[in-house]
């Protein structure tokens, strides 16, 4: 799964895969290619995080320099 997507389009998709699994719209055979899609969105979104927060200390430390 190597495709772009932003930090906004992978938290609204983990928002609906949430709401799609407490309203039990989901297959039971469809479940497990769900929450496969949920994993990767969710370290999509951590790596999108670390990457900000690294760029921010860079730019904290510019200053403090």
């Amino acid at each position: 799964m190597n495709e772009e997507i932003s930090y906004k389009e992978a938290l609204d998709e983990l928002n609906s895969i949430v709401q799609k699994i407490e309203s039990d719209e989901i297959d039971m055979d469809e479940l497990s290619n769900i929450v496969k899609r949920a994993l990767f969105l969710v370290n999509l979104c951590k790596s999108k995080l670390k990457k900000t927060e690294d760029e921010l200390q860079s730019m904290f430390n510019e200053l403090n320099s």
